[in-house]
């Protein structure tokens, strides 16, 4: 009886130890869980953060209007009614990882202690997201004129936002960037596209990291199917899925991850979008 006793005094304290630790690491940001769209929850670490500040160069394209910065290489398509406005920019080689970066945000300021004349006055920083790819041009020597060869950090950034920080004439401004959180409204969106031997999935308006580096589908009469990145945001799977109702599981750089149950009903058609949760 004094075994079974002490036995139980163990199990109590193992257990009040247990509860204690889930209660600080739920209190300090250790577990995060976030509602699923229908039902089911998703887990992961902590919420993106910001990141120490590094040194670039940012540029600006597309016109004062930004029109030449819509469709890209994340596939984004029209980013004003994606929800991405002009506060954007096409990444380097050595940013971009290969599309890995799509829908990264990022924070930029233009380097008026050592570029005084182009910088504008006051320090302001501007929050832009990696909607697209600035390719290499080897042709052009890395400090003239081949500013997103690698290794070379840089911002192409719509012209609206570089004149948020820089004037029109400077050109090419030195500049400190961070990552930090992506701040969206609304939940994460899937736009269905392909064939019913195909399906291409295009997500926007991911919040958290924003850039996401896993995707699974599952279909009423399916388990989870792991897809696979087409190229940007679109990621690909081969089974046929018309007909079902779809949840998704979606995982960003940070180790989160949101599942969204009954995000597609069963009658869905390609080219629709659908909204689930959010990070």
């Amino acid at each position: 009886m004094m075994h079974r006793s002490k036995s139980l005094v163990n199990l109590r304290a193992v257990v009040v130890s247990l509860v204690c630790w889930v209660a600080a690491a739920w209190s300090s940001g250790g577990l995060n869980v976030v509602e699923g769209a229908a039902g089911g929850t998703s887990y992961g670490g902590p919420q993106a953060g910001i990141g120490a500040w590094q040194e670039a160069h940012a540029t600006f394209y597309g016109g004062s209007d930004a029109s030449g910065t819509m469709a890209g290489a994340c596939g984004y398509g029209d980013l004003y009614s994606q929800g991405y406005g002009t506060n954007t920019a096409a990444l380097s080689t050595a940013l971009f990882n290969g599309g890995g970066a799509c829908g990264a945000c990022f924070e930029l300021a233009c380097r008026s202690d050592i570029q005084r004349e182009w910088c504008l006055h006051g320090g302001k920083s501007i929050i832009i997201t990696a909607t697209n790819f600035c390719p290499p041009n080897y042709a052009l020597a890395n400090d003239n004129g081949g500013w997103c060869n690698p290794p070379l950090k840089h911002f192409d950034m719509a012209q609206p936002a570089f004149e948020q920080i820089a004037k029109y004439r400077g050109g090419i401004v030195p500049v400190r960037y961070r990552r930090v959180p992506c701040e969206k409204k609304g939940g994460v969106r899937f736009t269905i596209n392909g064939n019913p031997n195909f399906n291409l999935v295009l997500l926007t308006n991911v919040g958290g990291s924003g850039d996401v580096v896993e995707v699974w589908v599952k279909g009423s009469r399916t388990g989870w199917i792991p897809m696979k990145r087409n190229w940007g945001q679109n990621w690909q799977c081969d089974e046929k899925l018309v007909g079902q109702e779809l949840a998704f599981r979606v995982t960003t750089d940070d180790g989160r991850t949101v599942i969204a149950y009954g995000v597609a009903p069963a009658d869905w058609r390609f080219g629709q979008t659908f909204e689930g949760s959010q990070f």
